[in-house]
């Protein structure tokens, strides 16, 4: 029977304890000094060079010298008669070698080449072991981190919010000094939109790649691109370039779409990426990106289910309370016209007139909820709205919008962007002016000239401070000065623009006037309300009558 050889137990200890521990320092530290103490050297060093591990390629020293000079000459397997080396192999390929010298009582022995061999192949091991923990722990992190990413886009982030949340994540994950988003820009290069650093941003947002630059041509293929000196490769031409070092930019691509490109940068002179780090940063690129375009989805059915909401309660309000007022209002005015005595008569016009008042701005109301309040109005009842919108932060209130007729279909564009000129100049008169606590904009497409041509006519009307000096200035339209607390009016012919005179005002301020036939559109919009020329409600009779003008 074979007797297998034991081996010495300070060998067999010093076995056992390389494998302890799972961080990589502490192991190759512990394998220097078990070199020593088992040989007896005075000297014990490992040195390590692995291109793929930078952080590697160092001496580890133990014994009197450890933090002392390296040896003169490179380490190398052999022996002499005052040194011994042996190499350290992980997967056959090798990591270092492990350096003794200064034996003390005598040169270096077969037996002490053959322990330390021993304690090498159990160091490779052990170093092999780490390296798997390692990148096992890497791989945790970053999949956490794209969970991370996933589970904040999907939490109601808007598009810039996410984006920084994607390079922040990313450049505490990759130990970059920047995490930076690019997108495509019309004129074919790329700009950073988005930058995660510790200090400052500012001046690198806003940062482009010119089109022709030679490494726009892979970015813009999805495809990724690995430097290893930002500052000194040719294919960067950016003006940031020369503040970092080794660099990835990967690809935010889903569904075959390019979002953008995740640039991470370390600074100028750190470790190169391993190819581990490359792996794992363009799997959470890939992750990153379709989160960004599940959360690009998931806000649009949001939007979708608010304007859904939106619209019901347009068509409620229409169905509901609009029919309801104006058969109110139809009541009142029957009421009205048998009216025997002048203070009833004039108590129910007032009460026609509050509800034709009420019934116009719950229709603006209505419109405002159609009108998503992202998208640029392409009306004219919209653009007004935006108008006095825009005009309630100088005042600190809204002004009340009223519309009288289809004014999207009788106010040509031509004649629109006079009256919104007009508009915006009332508005902006009446916001300087002291004591104004109300503004009240109405849009009249029923107007008629006074040479019996139809209309539009603009009104703006606050109850602020008179100023003989203040009002719109006069312009080619024909708008004339308006004095505060009374009525800025603006009258145009609802036909081609030329210019005509300005007509007398009908009431005290300003007339814009332009001419357009429309016997046909008064005569529908007349058979649309019921209305017929000989009727009392008439609008050529109800200025006859006293009272208010009808419901409608």
């Amino acid at each position: 029977m074979e007797t297998v050889p034991r081996l010495p137990v300070p060998l067999l200890r010093a076995v056992l304890g390389v494998g302890t521990d799972l961080e990589l320092e502490p192991t190759l530290q512990h394998i220097v000094d078990s070199a020593a103490e088992l040989t007896g050297a005075r000297y014990a060093a490992l040195a390590t060079a692995d291109p793929g591990h930078e952080e590697l390629a160092r001496v580890h020293r133990a014994g009197p010298a450890r933090g002392g000079p390296a040896p003169h000459g490179p380490a190398r397997p052999g022996r002499g008669d005052d040194w011994l080396g042996v190499p350290i192999h992980v997967h056959d390929q090798e990591f270092g070698t492990l350096y003794l010298t200064g034996k003390s009582g005598g040169p270096f022995t077969d037996k002490d080449e053959r322990m330390l061999c021993v304690l090498a192949a159990q160091a490779g091991i052990a170093i092999d072991n780490v390296r798997l923990y390692a990148t096992a722990r890497q791989r945790e992190r970053w999949i956490e981190g794209a969970a991370a990413v996933t589970t904040a886009l999907l939490t109601g982030q808007n598009a810039t919010d996410a984006l920084m949340t994607v390079a922040e994540r990313a450049r505490i994950l990759a130990g970059a000094a920047a995490g930076v988003i690019l997108k495509p820009t019309p004129e074919g290069g790329m700009e950073i939109v988005t930058a995660s650093t510790p200090d400052d941003p500012g001046d690198i947002v806003g940062t482009t790649i010119e089109p022709g630059s030679p490494v726009l041509a892979q970015l813009l293929g999805g495809e990724a691109v690995f430097i290893d000196d930002t500052a000194t490769d040719p294919r960067m031409t950016t003006r940031v370039r020369h503040r970092f070092g080794p660099s990835m930019m990967l690809p935010l691509e889903a569904e075959g779409r390019l979002i953008g490109t995740l640039a991470l940068p370390r600074r100028r002179g750190g470790r190169p990426y391993t190819p581990v780090e490359q792996q794992l940063a363009a799997q959470f690129a890939s992750q990153a990106a379709l989160a960004l375009v599940l959360a690009d989805m998931w806000h649009s059915r949001k939007r979708l289910a608010v304007y859904e909401d939106r619209d019901r309660i347009a068509r409620d309000l229409h169905d509901l309370v609009v029919q309801r007022l104006f058969a109110t209002g139809m009541m009142l005015e029957s009421t009205q016209r048998r009216a025997a005595e002048e203070d009833v008569h004039e108590t129910l016009g007032r009460a026609v007139d509050a509800l034709r008042s009420t019934v116009q701005e719950v229709r603006t109301a209505i419109f405002a909820l159609q009108q998503p309040p992202a998208d640029a109005p392409t009306t004219f009842r919209g653009k007004v709205l935006r108008e006095t919108a825009g005009a309630a932060g100088v005042p600190g209130f809204r002004p009340s919008t009223r519309f009288i007729g289809p004014v999207d279909s009788l106010v040509p564009e031509a004649v629109a962007g006079h009256l919104l000129a007009a508009l915006r100049r009332a508005l902006a008169a009446a916001s300087h002016r002291p004591g104004v606590a109300r503004v009240e904009v109405t849009v009249d497409a029923t107007a008629t000239l006074p040479d019996g041509r139809a209309g539009v006519r603009l009104t703006v009307h606050d109850d602020g401070v008179p100023d003989d000096h203040e009002g719109v200035p006069k312009e080619r339209e024909g708008c004339r000065r308006t004095t505060a607390g009374r009525p800025s009016t603006a009258t145009a012919p609802r036909a081609a623009p030329a210019p005509a005179p300005a007509p007398a005002p009908r009431s005290p301020g300003s007339t814009l006037s332009e001419p357009r036939a429309a016997r046909r559109v008064r005569r529908a919009y007349d058979r649309r309300r019921a209305v017929t020329p000989t009727s009392p409600r008439h609008p050529a009779n109800v200025r006859r009558r006293t009272g208010p003008p009808p419901l409608g």
